[in-house]
């Protein structure tokens, strides 16, 4: 007997029509199709697909929250992710809190107080498809699957953007298991500020999907392509077979409950 739960035809959601679904699915394709190239270009050119691949991931994951939440959930959510990232992003390279010592390299294009503008949409494009993922696993948990998440992915993003010159990290303590140029401190400053920006999302973003909104293929289709490219990339491009397994094990440990509720039926709405 099958234990995933059963729900009638009649109960299904409408779902968006097909131009809203192309221009979900182009701007996801888009993004998926910039990653693929990052290890096969350099210099210039590879500074330009990772910018292109944030903006472009960002967007597609903000399009979806308009489509799939509506207009007061898209806004919020970019306007307070920003702002958050942004904040926590000076504080911590003027200060050395809560990530450790670090700067930014001008590469990444225009900046504030400098951070470059680009810091807070890379922010975005993870913190949506987790914040819906926290959001399922359990209520009362948000703030702790959510900043867990966040912390599982950067296992994956800080070694990539450090071997590319893309910011530089001052440290003479313990490091990350399996990428030595990144101090263990980043990861408890990931896990400390991605519960804090959770647990306001959390706060202030209305919980359920609206009718006739979009569904949730694409954020899942990305955050499953960001935990494989994270261990194929690392595996056969990046020569760090180590932190493929380390990160890809903590990120899929991570994302399985999420999913298996998925996998049971359990419905959109939270």
């Amino acid at each position: 007997m099958s234990i995933r739960q059963y729900r009638p035809r009649g109960g299904r959601r409408r779902q968006i029509d097909n131009k809203k679904n192309l221009l979900l699915y182009g701007l996801l394709a888009l993004s998926i199709a910039l990653q693929m190239t990052y290890p096969l270009v350099h210099g210039d050119l590879l500074r330009t697909i990772t910018i292109a691949t944030v903006y472009c991931a960002a967007v597609a994951m903000i399009t979806h929250s308009f489509f799939a939440f509506g207009a007061r959930f898209a806004i919020t959510f970019a306007i307070l992710t920003f702002g958050y990232a942004l904040g926590v992003e000076i504080l911590g390279s003027k200060s050395g809190w809560p990530f450790g010592t670090y700067h930014y390299d001008s590469s990444l294009g225009a900046a504030i107080a400098g951070v470059p503008i680009l810091v807070p949409f890379a922010w975005m494009m993870l913190t949506y498809p987790l914040l819906i993922a926290a959001r399922k696993v359990g209520k009362s948990w948000v703030f702790l699957y959510g900043g867990l998440g966040l912390m599982a992915w950067d296992l994956f993003l800080d070694p990539q953007m450090v071997s590319a010159h893309r910011w530089v990290w001052e440290f003479h303590a313990n490091a990350t298991p399996f990428a030595p140029m990144v101090p263990l401190s980043n990861s408890f400053g990931w896990l400390l500020s991605g519960m804090g920006l959770m647990a306001l999302l959390h706060w202030a973003l209305p919980k359920d999907r609206r009718k006739g909104g979009a569904n949730l293929t694409v954020p899942n289709i990305f955050l499953t392509w960001t935990w494989f490219s994270g261990v194929i990339g690392n595996l056969f491009f990046f020569h760090r077979p180590g932190l493929a397994l380390f990160a890809g094990v903590i990120f899929a440990l991570i994302l399985a409950p999420y999913f298996f509720a998925q996998y049971l039926g359990q419905p959109d709405n939270y």
